[in-house]
């Protein structure tokens, strides 16, 4: 459980964060944040990682919309980033994206926006 959010902010709309558990998603919601993608594979981390069921349920009750979208970090593939870019351009905004490190969500936030 965090106490504080680690945020990378992109932009007004769009930030990253490493591996959130449920008890952070009130805290996402406070910072104003309006929706939340996982992209983290459920057991990429062993049984210490919050399941994607348990993050999801927490942040519905925060009031966030929140998308799993799991990705293999070393096999991004186009559908991935196409899929990525359909979200961010669907999802109420600002937007959260989360892996292990961040560094997943960024790639893929890279290459869905061409920056």
């Amino acid at each position: 459980m965090s106490t504080t959010l680690s945020l990378n902010q992109v932009n007004e709309r769009f930030a990253l964060a490493p591996q959130l558990a449920p008890a952070d998603m009130a805290a996402v919601a406070a910072a104003g944040f309006k929706s939340v993608i996982n992209n983290r594979p459920d057991g990429e981390g062993g049984p210490d990682q919050p399941l994607n069921a348990d993050i999801e349920a927490a942040a519905r009750a925060a009031g966030l919309e929140y998308r799993y979208q799991p990705v293999n970090g070393a096999s991004i593939q186009q559908q991935d980033v196409d899929n990525f870019a359909e979200l961010l351009d669907t999802l109420p905004q600002p937007t959260l994206a989360f892996c292990r490190t961040g560094t997943r969500s960024g790639v893929l936030y890279r290459a869905a926006t061409g920056q």
